[in-house]
């Protein structure tokens, strides 16, 4: 395989800018056919982005010979019977985040990958790929702040979450197909990233509720976790906060000064004895793009997986425990 064709099955509203633009923009890959259940959006999306053919069903989008590699990007709760059926169709494959809505679903991708040796699959932890967060590992392994000590994340925001974008069935605030609320949208950038940049876990607990009441899911998460490493991680997730108190920030504190930066920002700053600076950031237009290059190179045998099923099952993991029921 040398040039990888892409279908896209869910064009929804991740894949207009983030993602499904870049296919065509990376050497060696193409985006040649998408996918929605709602045929009137899907030749919508494919006359917008000129991509050749369009779908109302997964299976014919699969049937498309055209085709070696499928990007999933519809809700959770059919990542794992899409990436299963691609997989056994012969197909490298592209999950978006959180893989699954929980870690079992996870476990049965893993068994499926296992018994495909020759199909590759990876997890869009995309963050994995974006300079700023290379610079932040970069920063931490330059012992720039010494040896980290703890790590807060506080992720505060109102019922409506500027950060999520807005769609009219609102899917993210129903379990059955998200996996739980807002903290399974945004939670898996953020944990990835402790994982990417601290390694194994040893230890994860928490809990969570529905504190207003306003939709099925559960608006209020916190967790903490022990690496191996004896790094402490303590993190808070609220989406009932008044609009005037929202934050989203990362502070990893180490023997000799601060980390602070967003998960969903532009910027890094740092404290030391020494120095105290703040770094600014352009994101690529297509955020997802570095990741796809990885991806493409990957899929080549050119590079290894950036992410892979077993790393985002320990994720999974780790947002099961932080999601108990109090």
């Amino acid at each position: 395989m040398s040039n990888i064709n892409w279908g896209i099955i869910g064009c929804g509203d991740v894949t207009e800018k983030k993602s499904g633009p870049a296919f065509s923009k990376v050497a060696g890959s193409s985006l040649v056919a998408v996918m929605r259940r709602d045929a009137e959006k899907a030749a919508d999306y494919a006359h917008r982005h000129n991509v050749a053919n369009w779908y109302s069903s997964a299976a014919k989008l699969m049937n498309n010979k055209n085709v070696n590699a499928i990007y999933i990007a519809t809700p959770p709760a059919s990542h794992m019977d899409y990436a299963i059926e691609a997989l056994n169709k012969g197909f490298n494959v592209y999950v978006e985040k959180p893989v699954t809505r929980n870690a079992a679903e996870a476990r049965q991708i893993a068994e499926k990958v296992m018994q495909n040796p020759n199909q590759k699959l990876t997890v869009a932890h995309y963050r994995r790929a974006v300079p700023m967060f290379l610079k932040v590992k970069q920063l931490l392994e330059n012992k720039l702040i010494g040896d980290v000590r703890t790590v807060q994340i506080r992720m505060w925001q109102s019922r409506k979450p500027s950060l999520v974008a807005n769609v009219v069935d609102n899917w993210r605030v129903q379990p059955e197909l998200s996996g739980g609320g807002y903290f399974h949208d945004l939670a898996p950038h953020q944990l990835d990233l402790m994982l990417y940049f601290f390694g194994e876990p040893q230890y994860y607990s928490g809990f969570s509720l529905n504190q207003s009441n306003t939709t099925p899911a559960d608006d209020h998460v916190s967790g903490q976790i022990l690496f191996k490493n004896q790094i402490v991680v303590n993190g808070s997730w609220c989406f009932n906060v008044a609009d005037n108190q929202t934050t989203d920030t990362c502070e990893i504190i180490g023997t000799l000064g601060r980390i602070t930066f967003p998960f969903f920002g532009n910027y890094i700053s740092w404290k030391t004895d020494n120095e105290e600076q703040t770094l600014n950031f352009t994101h690529p237009e297509h955020i997802q793009q570095p990741m796809i290059e990885k991806i493409v190179a990957y899929f080549n045998d050119e590079g290894p997986n950036p992410c892979s099923i077993d790393e985002a099952i320990v994720l999974m993991d780790i947002m099961d425990a932080f999601t108990v029921k109090r």
